[in-house]
């Protein structure tokens, strides 16, 4: 494949952006090579801007959900568009939105929205501490919950990707009130507890971890930290900014069947524009102001171009749950199919899967939290990256990130990724 206008377009951005893009992960450090500059998408495909077509398995990092260019959304967006991009005032949609999300959404009676995941997260943790009046907060290694000063701390994803997984930048006041736990182990978490008795105001999880790669909760882990915070006087946050309304129509809760105390949304509520979410019961809710004391505010919150693309996105996903039966056999078709290739031609290697994540660890052991994650083989992820590039395969640009599907992809795309997964795989000795 020809990537010589990318090539050209990334040496002129880095005159310009730090490192040539803006989210770290973009730029192909951990990978190699100069990133792909994209034209346009649409469904599940991605064009470049040097003519290359990809079969797309980031989907703009999940929210594509059901394809790029979804006719509704964009439909949505236009209109909305009409009568003005933002005001800085109340709009109808935002309580539209609000009401079908809150409909949707298991353990929650009230929702604002805020304009990215890192904000959703940062807020719900504020208003954690606001709620209990304590300040630490424990979160797990290589979860990834944006870039917040209280995240920073072991993060998944870019932090490890570029070797800084406790930031410059990050205070040693604000690294003390952030714990740290292993993911799937309960015990890790029970001795921070008893570490720092009446201390800790909240515990943060992806329930499905999204950022070392897809890792699934062992079983019983999501409903034995609900009984620890029970126990505890806790908050329970779940970061479904990846899972929710994507495994789901009620995410990760509905499917575990565990009540969280508060969860943030993003991604798939926005229908691919920038927007995050949080949410509680309203004897959490309330707390916020302007009804409470717990400051939070944001100009652009509730731009009605966003509002207008995710209750285009949440009413179709509403209104057809069958969507997720199909996105999961798509994934679990896949995960076979790569699964034989890599068998067939003795590659070393462990597959991760729930609903439609998946990702792909070369790796012996099961990966099961951050530590097993980085036992993987880098150098074996890269040549697979690379070759499943020229074959117009466009997989996630890191070992520690998950695939999300589309169900814009049909069969036919599939098998011909499958093939492409054996054919490379022929190579990775």
């Amino acid at each position: 494949m020809i990537y010589k206008r990318s090539s050209e377009l990334f040496n002129e951005a880095q005159q310009v952006i730090p490192g040539g893009v803006n989210s770290p992960v973009r730029a192909f450090k951990a990978v190699g090579g100069d990133p792909i500059f994209v034209e346009k998408a649409k469904g599940a495909y991605l064009y470049d801007v040097d003519g290359n077509t990809f079969i797309d398995y980031i989907n703009s990092w999940g929210p594509m959900i059901l394809g790029h260019a979804h006719n509704p959304v964009v439909k949505a967006v236009s209109e909305a568009a009409e009568n003005g991009t933002s005001f800085g005032m109340p709009t109808e949609i935002e309580t539209k939105i609000a009401a079908l999300a809150v409909s949707m959404v298991p353990n929650i009676d009230k929702i604002r929205f805020v304009n990215s995941g890192t904000e959703a997260c940062m807020s719900a943790v504020r208003l954690a501490r606001g709620y209990t009046g304590k300040d630490k907060i424990i979160k797990f290694a290589g979860c990834y919950h944006g870039h917040s000063d209280s995240f920073l701390i072991q993060a998944g994803s870019g932090a490890v990707t570029f070797g800084t997984p406790n930031s410059p930048g990050v205070t040693k006041g604000t690294a003390k009130d952030t714990l740290l736990a292993t993911y799937n182990d309960i015990d890790s978490v029970r001795k921070l507890i008893a570490e720092h008795t009446n201390e800790i105001a909240c515990i943060i999880i992806e329930p499905v971890a999204g950022n070392m790669g897809c890792i699934p909760p062992s079983e019983s882990f999501l409903q034995d930290l609900r009984q620890e915070c029970d126990k505890n006087n806790i908050l329970l946050i779940f970061d479904e900014v990846m899972t929710g309304f994507r495994l789901a129509k009620g995410g990760a809760q509905e499917l575990y069947d565990v009540a969280c105390d508060i969860v943030t949304f993003g991604k798939v509520i926005g229908g691919g524009l920038p927007v995050g979410a949080f949410a509680a019961r309203d004897e959490f809710m309330k707390m916020l102001a302007p009804e409470g004391p717990v400051y939070q505010a944001g100009t652009l919150s509730g731009n009605p171009l966003a509002m207008a693309a995710g209750y285009a996105m949440l009413s179709e996903l509403n209104s057809k749950p069958e969507l997720f039966t199909s996105l999961a056999e798509k994934t679990a078709y896949l995960h076979e199919g790569i699964a034989k290739q890599l068998e067939q031609n003795n590659v070393v290697h462990t597959i991760n899967r729930v609903g439609s994540m998946i990702s792909v660890h070369f790796s012996e052991t099961p990966v099961t939290n951050f530590e097993t994650a980085a036992q993987g083989n880098n150098e074996t992820f890269k040549a697979f990256f690379h070759g499943m590039l020229k074959e117009g395969i466009y997989i996630a640009p890191s070992a520690f990130e998950t695939w999300f599907i589309t169900e814009a992809l049909s069969y036919k795309d599939l098998d011909r990724t499958i093939a492409a997964c054996g054919k490379i795989a022929a190579t990775l000795h």
